[in-house]
This record gives C-alpha cells, structure tokens and sequence, in this order.
C-alpha cells in the first residue's frame, strides 16, 4: 500500500476486526499488509470513538504527528501528574516534541481524556482554585460564635418621632457609654415595659441609620408572623455578660462583613425550643455561671 493512500472503510473495519479477534498491531500488519503505524492508528481511533471512518478534519490541525500523540496518552494514562505544565514536561521528555501546555490541553481533549484532563491545571486556574478552596472553607466555619451577643440594659425607650412602630433606646451593654439602638417593637410591646430592661443585645453588626438615627445594636428577639418577644437574659447578668454558646467555641468579629453575610448565614438556625430556651443548632444562649436566655411564652420560633 502506497505512503499516500487512504485506507477504504473496509480495510478499518477489516483491522478493527482482526483486532476483536485478539489479533496483535504485528500480526494484523502482516495480515492485511499495512505499516504497524497505519494498524495503531485505526485502533486508537476506535477506542475513542467507536468508529473506524475516515471522518472530515474540521478546525485547525494537530500540531503534533500520531506518533507523539500516541506518546502524549500514554504519558496520560501512566502518570499522575499535579498540572498541565508537569504533564507538557514529561511527553517532551518522552517523545522530544516541543509543544505549548495549551496545545498538550488541546491535544488531550480532543482525544476524549474530558474527565481526566480536568484534573491538570495552569497555575493561573490553580491559584483561583486554592483562592477559592479557602474561600469555602471559611464559610464551611461560620457558626454563633461569629457574633458578639451580650446582656444589655434598656436604659430609656421613646417613641421614634412620625413613626407608629420603631423605639429609639439608649441600651448599656458594659461599655463607657450606652449604644443607641433602634428597635421595631413598638407595635408589640408597650413603651413602659421597655424602661430599666434587661435584654439580649448583638453588638457587631454594622452600623444602620434608620429615619435618621444611626442603630448600633439590635435587641434579640423569638418571632413569628404576629408576635413578637424580647429575650429574657438569666438571672443575676449584667450589662456586659457574653452570651456563649457550648460547642462553639472563638472569639467574635470586631464587625460582621455584609458581603460575607454572616449574619444571613447564622440567623436561620437560631431558635427557641420547646421549652422557650433561646437556641443556635441546639446550643443554649447562655451566660456562664448564671443560667440561660429565654423567652417568655413563645416555644419553637425564629429568633432575629
């Protein structure tokens, strides 16, 4: 058969044939008289794609002869390799190609390897990756433990002026001067009861004006659709008291970053039990030594 010729679709099959029958690329060369190289290529083809056609080149051509790419799976299947640029290093070494890591990336796709070939990154794509490995991994950690909560003490309460449901209160959590906090309570709970209060305060929030008061604190409370409840700290606390939580341990954030949206990421899982206990995935709200935060007649709700 002449250098040039193009096998007929009978003379692949005829290979691939001989090739289910157990037959060797030798054998099958002396058989039906074709070089080695034409038998190895006609079963690489079928191997990865089923068919033995001579199907139309579409796109640019290989930059790489049979033979190196015949070296350049091996290399695949053989090694296992950290990145793209490791795996471009080995088949150079192997076959004495000069070859692009982008070209080796190519090359591999385009030889079915779409699964493997995932695996081998650019540095570029492992910087990113590990960026975002631990990006996940710092949101895999956020827990309660992320939040400052303290016992307070409502000092004043006063109606927000032109609103029909907001407090302005000046709340003491242990700290030189009190914090002004805004609360959306006044709908649910009489202004008088809010004087001289003790309460659950979350001191790392940033920062909101609301109808031209900057709120620097939220008073913690259990909720549903028609009611509301400010939590009760134990007995005996005092403004100050950090409310801890077993089983979550660290230190709070000095403020909590919105876009990190931590907050948003804990609040779902706090809750009051069936005992009215003010709980985070179980975890009592607790002050230690002194007891446990509650509610005062709303079991199994939220708690924001």
């Amino acid at each position: 058969m002449g250098r040039g010729e193009e096998l007929s679709d009978f003379q692949r099959g005829t290979v691939v044939g001989c090739y289910l029958c157990k037959k060797s690329v030798r054998e099958i060369s002396a058989l039906l008289n074709l070089p080695r190289s034409t038998v190895s290529a006609v079963i690489l083809k079928w191997k990865r794609g089923g068919i033995t056609t001579a199907l139309p080149r579409s796109g640019r051509p290989h930059k790489l002869k049979e033979e190196d790419r015949q070296v350049l799976e091996r290399v695949a299947l053989e090694k296992c390799l950290p990145s793209v640029e490791a795996l471009t290093n080995e088949f150079q070494s192997a076959s004495g190609a000069t070859v692009s890591a982008r070209t080796v990336r190519r090359e591999l796709r385009e030889m079915g390897f779409r699964g493997r070939v995932s695996t081998y990154k650019t540095k570029g794509e492992e910087k990113v990756e590990k960026k975002q490995a631990a990006s996940s991994q710092e949101d895999a950690k956020v827990d309660v433990s992320h939040l400052d909560l303290r016992v307070g003490r409502i000092i004043t309460a006063l109606r927000l002026p032109e609103t029909d449901s907001l407090y302005t209160e000046q709340v003491d959590v242990g700290e030189a001067s009190p914090r002004t906090v805004v609360s959306e309570l006044a709908k649910h709970i009489p202004v008088d009861q809010m004087q001289d209060r003790m309460v659950v305060v979350l001191c790392n929030l940033k920062p909101v004006k609301m109808r031209g008061v900057v709120s620097e604190a939220v008073v913690m409370c259990a909720t549903s659709p028609d009611k509301v409840e400010i939590l009760d700290p134990p007995s005996g606390a005092v403004p100050g008291d950090r409310v801890t939580f077993q089983g979550f341990q660290g230190e709070p954030d000095k403020e909590l970053n919105p876009k990190k949206k931590v907050w948003e990421q804990i609040q779902p899982d706090l809750h009051t039990d069936s005992q009215c206990v003010a709980t985070y995935r179980g975890a009592a709200f607790e002050v230690a030594g002194k007891g446990v935060c509650k509610a005062q007649t709303m079991s199994n709700s939220g708690i924001k």
